[in-house]
């Protein structure tokens, strides 16, 4: 049995699904379900044993009902949203909710792979190496960074990086995002309007030696993010804080053409103003050291660029699932 956190989220249910391929069908899922019912979708057609809201999940493990135990515990779920100004919320929501479960997984001697965030790494001032000496001098931008990055100094600090996998996650998109509302991808949010009217807003850049919408990330498509996971889930004798991205920086424009071609239009890209409260915390390059992944044994090529979004669009055209 495994348990899933976030299963009913973007990468929680890709990787049902891809766990469900794998012929993993003996699985409690975990969430919180929203209101419009978009969240249940990614779940239809999956094959699990229950689903299990997350505070009615917590309740269990802290008053001791969950008796089984699972062959690992996959926790997905979080509030990933970078626009919240509530820090308390992310402490109780992704820091707290987090070490519980980590706590009873190390009662239950059971794996333990968690989602952090290159939200951690801030600017980017100090490089984006996923060694453990790196991690402690980390300083993120947001309360959301911020819950990610001290959860991962609580599993140091703890001397846990031998016993847990941390994986952060760089700029992931793909299917099953539609719930994300402001946090979709650039990619999502533009289709219809790339479709409709040929065009797409990419925000101004703020600083130089960045062109407008020359500002780089390191975009990981999400079937490529969840085989990271697979591989992990699929070799219990690895742990420790890893990067899950291509290794790669490429710039929003490099999206807006990849979007455009396999949309079949002429580019057409217009600058936008930045929100004012978004300035002060926007991260302009990210790009994953992966050699500590690579020497962990894991020898996937990444999906190219032009190649992930003509898959994604696939599913966009229908909005369907993956």
């Amino acid at each position: 049995m495994i348990i899933l956190t976030g299963g009913a989220g973007f990468i929680g249910s890709c990787l049902l699904a891809r766990l469900n391929e794998a012929g993993q069908e003996d699985i409690i899922v975990v969430d919180h379900l929203d209101a419009e019912g978009l969240k249940q979708k990614n779940l239809d057609g999956k094959k699990y044993r229950e689903y299990v809201d997350k505070t009615d999940f917590l309740d269990s493990v802290l008053n001791g009902r969950l008796k089984e135990k699972p062959a690992a515990l996959i926790h997905m779920g979080a509030c990933s949203s970078t626009l919240i100004q509530d820090p308390e919320y992310y402490r109780q929501n992704n820091f707290e909710y987090t070490r519980h479960l980590a706590q009873w997984a190390l009662g239950q001697a059971c794996p333990f792979i968690y989602a952090s965030s290159a939200a951690t790494y801030g600017d980017g001032h100090g490089g984006y190496s996923d060694a453990d000496e790196v991690t402690r001098r980390l300083e993120p931008l947001n309360h959301y960074g911020r819950s990610k990055h001290d959860f991962d100094l609580w599993v140091l600090d703890e001397g846990l990086s031998s016993r847990f996998v941390g994986l952060k996650f760089f700029n992931v998109y793909g299917p099953n995002e539609y719930h994300k509302g402001d946090m979709r991808s650039v990619i999502l949010k533009a289709y219809p309007r790339v479709v409709q009217e040929g065009k797409i807003g990419l925000f101004k850049s703020y600083r130089s030696g960045f062109a407008d919408g020359e500002q780089k990330r390191d975009f990981i498509y999400v079937k490529d993010a969840v085989d990271v996971i697979m591989h992990f889930w699929q070799n219990p004798h690895l742990a420790g804080i890893y990067n899950v991205g291509t290794g790669q920086a490429q710039s929003w424009n490099d999206v807006a053409r990849a979007l455009f071609k396999a949309c079949g239009r002429d580019l057409h890209i217009d600058y936008i103003d930045m929100p004012e409260p978004l300035r002060s915390q926007y991260q302009y390059f990210t790009q994953a050291e992966i050699a500590k992944l690579r020497q962990s044994g894991y020898t996937k090529e990444f999906t190219l660029l032009d190649e992930a979004v003509a898959d994604y669009v696939g599913y966009l055209k229908n909005q369907a699932h993956y």
